[in-house]
């Protein structure tokens, strides 16, 4: 397949040099798309802990089912090793 880059509104055909290294950061992006899902399902398992964080506050009596529910977040990545099982990967219902 034949790759153009433009320059100043031109079609110029990718040298073999600009071919090759264009293959080679397509492949190191496609390899690490787990750790870019896993990295994302962290974030958004973050956003969901803080919501709950000052229930964990010395002065308030956390449900076990809020107790429960957090440590399910805090579990949710183990286990996985791959794109397909963290994109599948749901999260708990908060109670």
């Amino acid at each position: 397949m034949t790759r153009f880059k433009n320059i100043n509104g031109e079609n110029i055909e990718l040298t073999v040099a600009e071919e090759l290294a264009k293959n080679t950061e397509e492949l190191a992006y496609s390899n690490d798309a787990f750790n870019r899902a896993l990295e994302q399902l962290r974030k958004d398992r973050n956003k969901l802990l803080a919501q709950t964080d000052y229930l964990a506050l010395s002065d308030v009596t956390m449900s076990s089912a809020m107790t429960t529910y957090r440590q399910a977040l805090r579990d949710i990545t183990a286990g996985l090793d791959t794109v397909e099982k963290v994109e599948a990967k749901e999260f708990p219902t908060k109670p």
